[in-house]
């Protein structure tokens, strides 16, 4: 059975008629409840906290953060669709429309926590020729760390297609500077297997407001012989390069070929800016 992202992109598979049949289908609203709840005891956050749903569909999730705890929540979803099929429910969250892959448009320190249920995976899919997954992933990263507050939280559930797909995203939760890790529920199960990426921005103010990491795995020889790519290259012996000491490099081969090239250049007063 063909995956919904290899179809065709969101805004378009999640048309009218997908809409509706996915928002009534009483299997679909309880395994979105279950995994709801899930991520909600992973996030570990206090009750009325301020929580952005991403990929939020027709609302389903954020009927349970508003149960749970008495959050309050901002959803957005790049399907017209989605959104339109919420409008008609009585939900007590705010809807914005956004393709999470050109960011998350909120000022800094917005939200107290963000949760993201079966969507990020549509993130590793190319269905134009410039939808570059790696700088999706960076762009969707980089702006929520940016919109959660310091020590803000984030627990996605997600479907990855492969290893590849758990790296890719993994690795640009790192760079963006997110701590934690993945957690696998019932990993030897085919059909109940489910995948959380729990992350935080920062250190908690105290121990009670940590993410609930019991079982996470972040580093590559974490993960186990069937994960990621880097652990196949740690097991190999090759050094697994951390996002801090990537920038730290690029920024010292930036000032090495700044230095060369100003040195080797005919003009005297001006410097040439240094190429990648």
């Amino acid at each position: 059975m063909s995956r919904p992202e290899e179809l065709a992109p969101p805004e378009i598979f999640y048309n009218d008629s997908e809409s509706k049949k996915y928002t009534d289908s009483t299997r679909v609203q309880h395994i979105q409840v279950k995994m709801t709840l899930r991520a909600l005891e992973l996030l570990n956050i206090p009750d009325n906290s301020f929580i952005l749903d991403i990929g939020c569909g027709s609302g389903l999730s954020g009927e349970i953060l508003s149960e749970e705890g008495g959050h309050m929540w901002c959803g957005l979803d790049i399907s017209p669709s989605m959104l339109a099929t919420g409008l008609t429910r009585d939900l007590e969250g705010d809807l914005m429309l956004q393709d999470m892959g050109i960011g998350i448009p909120f000022r800094a320190g917005t939200f107290d926590a963000a949760i993201s249920i079966s969507a990020i995976q549509w993130l590793c899919n190319a269905d134009t020729s410039y939808n570059d997954p790696k700088r999706r992933l960076m762009r969707f990263f980089n702006t929520l760390f940016a919109a959660l507050k310091k020590g803000g939280k984030f627990v996605a559930q997600f479907y990855p297609k492969n290893d590849d797909q758990v790296d890719q995203i993994l690795q640009a939760a790192k760079v963006a500077g997110f701590n934690g890790g993945l957690v696998i529920d019932d990993p030897e199960s085919k059909k109940n297997k489910k995948f959380y990426l729990v992350l935080t921005s920062g250190s908690p103010r105290t121990q009670d407001e940590q993410v609930n990491l019991q079982g996470v795995t972040m580093d590559a020889d974490e993960l186990g012989e069937k994960m990621t790519n880097h652990a196949r290259r740690a097991r190999k012996g090759k050094e697994i390069e951390s996002g801090k000491s990537f920038i730290n490099r690029k920024k010292e081969l930036m000032r090495r070929r700044g230095r060369k090239v100003a040195k080797d250049s005919k003009f005297t007063g001006r410097k040439r800016r240094p190429r990648f």
